[in-house]
């Protein structure tokens, strides 16, 4: 009988417990919310949708016009005229026309009209490097909003236990009211800055939600002990640049499409074709059953038609030669700035190392030492005070200035993959 107690009793333990672990939010490493970004986001379907359109209007290029049927007469007389003989009555004419397109010309549009959807692909890339930059920069907000709070919270209890030495001094005349009042003032602000953090934190979610295409109220948690690390590419010649650029590839896909519609221009040199057949059935007797049958080809090449093509050729030839010049000046000014990012980056990290290492330890030495003599009611609250906020300043200063680092290396990682 104990032990069955024990068992029920566990048992209890473990059904308690398990709505509690549902209720708990799940935790999202920034990778799987990228990954959540590039398969659920609504803008980015709409290219795959686009992609998919062009290829159905490829399949329709190579589609022939329908056949043209008529019915009619042949060398009628009009009413009232004199009938000599059965065979001036004419024929009933039936006439059945199709139009052969060149299969050249067909396969060359067909080509450069699914050319275009992989130019929509390519803006997907660029669109999805936006919106990854944009997931970034909300999550490291995040990350330094939770610091802060963390900062700020640890901070609150040396002011708590000011407000507490203040009141157990008060009534011995040892400290004034005011002390009292300050203190209790200055935990409210600092409960007011953990707020704004906190409302930080909900919009940062809310906007991660929205990225994700989720309900923008539904609750989870990040991983705070992620660290940004900055990773320096390995060259920044042009080659390697453009190797990875979006927007490159994208430039390289339009240009592949222009080219194609330049082959599909040349082929309009090409003939087209057309056949007919003509069927007579008289009307009248002494005339035997008749039919015509043309076969008929264009003529593209004479010079009042050709003028379209060849300037239509020419004029894409420029516009590929251009664009060709546009994304070399893209690479090189992409080259220096990727540098001169590389370098302020550099920087930034070592501004926060001397921050860190040397003035942070020095204030919090000045506020422990100015702390101990407050104790011992050597030294005022207002001294104490200042080196409080002086430390809390410098606390958030530094989680400032990491959001600044963060956000430049979420702005290099974006030129060196847009």
């Amino acid at each position: 009988m104990k032990y069955i107690t024990k068992y029920i009793a566990a048992i209890l333990v473990v059904l308690a417990a398990v709505p509690a672990a549902a209720q708990q939010a799940p935790v999202l490493s920034l990778q799987s919310i990228l990954q959540k970004i590039d398969s659920n986001n609504v803008l980015l379907q709409s290219y795959g949708l686009k992609a998919e359109s062009y290829r159905h209007s490829a399949e329709a290029a190579t589609a022939w016009m329908a056949p043209m049927v008529g019915a009619g007469t042949f060398m009628t007389p009009y009413p009232g005229q004199m009938i000599m003989d059965g065979r001036d009555k004419g024929s009933l004419m039936l006439q059945l026309e199709q139009d052969i397109p060149n299969p050249a010309k067909l396969a060359a549009k067909k080509r450069y009209i699914a050319s275009q959807g992989n130019v929509e692909m390519a803006t997907r890339g660029i669109t999805l490097n936006e919106l990854k930059a944009q997931a970034k920069r909300l999550y490291y907000t995040w990350i330094v909003a939770q610091q802060k709070i963390r900062v700020l919270q640890e901070n609150e209890k040396i002011m708590q236990t000011m407000q507490k030495i203040e009141e157990v001094r008060f009534p011995y005349n040892q400290s004034q009211l005011s002390g009292v009042y300050k203190t209790t003032a200055k935990l409210e602000d600092n409960r007011n800055m953990i707020r704004m953090q906190e409302g930080t934190i909900a919009k940062a979610r809310s906007w991660l939600n929205s990225l994700m295409n989720t309900p923008g109220n539904q609750s989870f948690d990040i991983d705070t002990t992620y660290q940004p690390v900055f990773e320096q590419a390995l060259s920044y010649d042009t080659a390697s640049l453009a190797a990875v650029r979006q927007d490159i590839f994208k430039m390289n896909e339009s240009i592949r499409s222009m080219q194609l519609n330049v082959e599909a221009m040349k082929r309009d040199k090409k003939p087209d074709f057309r056949i007919r057949f003509d069927h007579m059935q008289p009307l009248g007797a002494g005339m035997p059953k008749a039919f015509s049958a043309m076969g008929m080809i264009s003529i593209p090449i004479v010079p009042w038609a050709s003028k379209m093509y060849k300037s239509g050729i020419k004029s894409m030839e420029y516009s590929v030669a251009a664009m060709e010049k546009e994304k070399a000046a893209m690479l090189q000014e992409t080259q220096g700035m990727l540098y001169g990012m590389q370098y302020e980056i550099r920087s930034m990290q070592q501004r926060i190392s001397a921050m860190e290492d040397k003035i942070v330890p020095a204030l919090r030495q000045t506020l422990d030492a100015g702390f101990l003599n407050y104790q011992e009611n050597k030294l005022s609250l207002s001294a104490v005070i200042d080196s409080w906020e002086a430390l809390t300043m410098m606390q958030s200063n530094i989680l400032d200035e990491k959001l600044k680092l963060y956000e430049m290396i979420v702005d290099y990682e974006k030129q060196l993959y847009r």
